[in-house]
């Protein structure tokens, strides 16, 4: 257990303290404390160069920040092997630091102002109120001393408990008495001749599997059939074997010639939707309940609209996951340095030394700007940004910080996090509309002559494969239908197997998922397939006509997944594109992959464009936007949506975060910066 605890400035100003016991706080208060004695006799006269110091039967530890001038001090009974107070010294620095960076930096460069006799300026405190500050730092203590305490306590437990050693044979010493020489005894013997026995078979077996005759009693022969297990003269295999019991054989089914009775059309009835069937895969036996998650569901607009819900990232967590967070960061840190590996920083504590090197008055440089923005470039790419991307952001960076004037550490951060969200702004705000509802509306609800039919709006995706187009093309149906819509989905993927059947299943329970509810969805999705190994250009554009005439409101088209370095795939997606015209081309790729999808995305986007306008239609068609799958496995690292939007300029409609229907999100500009920018 500790005796006292506390976090100082080297000019003496205590920041925190805390006692355990009420002989501790009245010991620290006094001349003779163990903390006194360790600043007079080591810090200040320097009698000892160790790591520890001893006083009075109290045994002190301590820890340095030394660009920010702290000292963190542990005091406990030297009696006590306390394992753990190296570690928790470390981690209480970690903490602290992380959280109270900006403060402590403005404290010690207004005790720099006060020291030298400079006029303090304007804005800059002189007096402070560390119980108001530092008010949540006893929680964080108290749960970070717990980590330890118990982590400790574990430890002592296993190393307490008694081992159970396992005695084997006499434990008699020998001793060289005639009475311990082996004696040979008719048993032995037996054993001896049988291990002969043995051996003798073991070579038979060596020697050859082929069936060979081996001679018996009385001169009789009899045939061993080579399979490994050789028989000799009175050996246990003498014995005959034990007859395995026979296995009963599988019942044919009956083929004849004559009618079918009902009771045989009936038996042979494996249909999904068989009245009364046993088939999980019947409708009746379909959990609706699973398919959708009412936590995940959107919200509805005042004029009806069904909207997904917002992507809202992990750093917006109540005060108590984010202490917990700071916490866990910090016993990774420790466990890192255990380990002797290095642990990254954050945003404000990696570029905490680069800012205070710009305190004071300052009018920015190139020469200043350099390691800092060397050091944001870094933090991009850790977040997943691609490195080219990385490098323009921060050049565009550079260019707006160049000439400004600065002032402290607050000011200076606060000029690059605003430029950094700046910069990142302009690359994720869209030059065209995310409105997909809108779009598909204005279509719908624009006038035609009165000979004219209606075209329905398609939307195709395309991706690589295994990226789930198939699976998020259903949660945008399911968002569809939620709308009011009349879908259908053509089955253009005529490649993979599986692929019409998996679609088929989709339709299936959409159609079980009404608006707003389980009821009234029937007729609003269909499929419309043609088996595998057909063009699927022809597929799309019979499906467009076939919409058409039964006024279906969308078509959703799925296609096969493919390479984008795969030149005849390539081909053969740009002319369905030139062919049929969608109204949206939308490009799903993985959150995953990180910076490949940039490369993915590039390569599709510019062989549509290459293909398309070479087809005959001499028009251009790419990218129109992007669907981003998996997106609930990169936590924060959501640098591969600042690259993929930066690459095409298009928009991220959708994110896919689940494997319900409900689990699709939308991108707000402002929460993917603000993941990017978080440490």
């Amino acid at each position: 257990m500790l005796d006292h605890c506390s976090i100082s400035h080297k000019g003496g100003i205590v920041l925190w303290s805390r006692s355990f016991t009420p002989a501790a706080s009245q010991l620290a208060s006094s001349a003779a404390s163990p903390v006194n004695s360790l600043v007079r006799d080591t810090l200040i006269e320097g009698k000892t160069a160790e790591d520890h110091y001893e006083k009075d039967g109290y045994a002190v530890r301590w820890t340095f920040f030394n660009e920010l001038e702290l000292i963190f001090v542990v005091a406990y009974q030297r009696i006590l092997q306390l394992t753990y107070v190296e570690d928790l010294l470390a981690a209480l620095k970690s903490v602290f630091i992380k959280l109270f960076e900006p403060f402590l930096r403005s404290f010690v460069a207004s005790l720099h102002t006060i020291n030298a006799g400079k006029a303090v300026p304007a804005g800059i405190p002189t007096s402070w109120d560390f119980t108001q500050v530092f008010k949540d730092w006893d929680q964080m203590f108290d749960k970070l001393l717990k980590n330890f305490e118990d982590k400790a306590a574990q430890e002592r437990r296993s190393r307490n408990k008694p081992s159970v050693q396992r005695i084997t044979g006499d434990t008699t010493p020998p001793s060289d008495g005639p009475s311990t020489i082996p004696s040979q005894s008719e048993d032995n013997a037996t054993d001896e001749r049988k291990i002969a026995r043995n051996v003798q078979a073991l070579k038979n077996r060596l020697r050859g599997r082929g069936g060979r005759r081996v001679s018996g009693r009385g001169g009789a022969q009899r045939f061993d059939s080579g399979s490994g297990r050789d028989s000799h003269p009175g050996s246990d295999s003498d014995t005959p074997a034990v007859a395995t019991k026979k296995k009963k054989a599988k019942v044919g089914r009956k083929w004849g010639d004559e009618v079918p009775t009902e009771g045989d059309m009936a038996s042979l009835d494996y249909s999904s939707d068989k009245p009364g069937g046993n088939n999980p895969a019947s409708p009746s036996k379909v959990d609706v309940s699973g398919l959708v998650d009412r936590a995940s569901f959107g919200t509805r607009t005042v004029d009806g609209m069904y909207e997904v819900k917002d992507w809202e990232f992990g750093n917006k967590g109540e005060k108590g996951d984010e202490m917990d967070k700071f916490i866990s960061q910090a016993l990774d840190s420790v466990s890192l340095k255990e380990k002797g590996q290095a642990s990254t920083g954050t945003f404000g504590s990696s570029f905490g030394s680069l800012f205070a090197r710009l305190t004071g008055s300052k009018t920015l440089t190139e020469e200043d700007l350099k390691p800092i923005l060397e050091g944001m470039k870094q933090h991009l790419m850790k977040k997943n940004v691609a490195k080219e991307i990385a490098e323009k952001v921060c050049e565009g960076v550079g260019e707006s910080l160049v000439g400004q004037k600065v002032g402290g550490f607050q000011t200076t951060n606060a000029a690059f996090r605003s430029a950094l969200a700046t910069s990142i702004t302009r690359i994720l705000t869209p030059k065209t509309s995310t409105d997909l509802l809108l779009s598909i509306r204005t279509k719908l609800s624009s006038s035609l002559p009165s000979t004219q039919q209606r075209m329905p709006y398609s939307i195709t995706f395309v991706g690589v494969n295994g990226v789930g187009k198939s699976t998020n093309l259903s949660k945008v149906c399911f968002w569809l239908i939620q709308n009011g819509m009349k879908v259908l989905i053509a089955a253009c993927d005529t490649f993979r197997s599986g692929a019409v059947e998996q679609l088929r299943v989709h339709v299936r329970n959409l159609s079980m998922l009404g608006v707003d509810g389980p009821t009234g969805s029937k007729g609003r999705v269909e499929l419309f397939e043609k088996g595998y190994g057909k063009d699927a250009a022809g597929i799309a554009k019979e499906a467009i006509a076939y919409a058409r005439d039964n006024e279906f409101d969308v078509v959703l088209i799925d296609t096969a997944g493919r390479m984008q370095d795969n030149e005849p795939l390539m081909r053969a997606l740009a002319k369905l594109v030139a062919i049929n015209s969608p109204d949206k081309i939308l490009f799903v790729g993985e959150a995953l992959v990180g910076n490949e999808a940039v490369d993915q995305l590039t390569k599709f986007d510019r062989a549509l464009k290459d293909f398309s306008a070479a087809s005959g239609t001499g028009k251009e068609r790419g990218i129109d936007g992007m669907l981003v799958t998996k997106w609930d496995t990169v936590d924060d690292k959501v640098g591969a949506a600042l690259s993929m939007t930066y690459v095409t300029g298009q928009p991220i409609v959708f994110v896919g975060c689940g494997q319900t229907y409900t689990d699709l999100r939308q991108l707000r500009v402002e929460n993917v910066v603000e993941a990017i920018l978080g440490d």
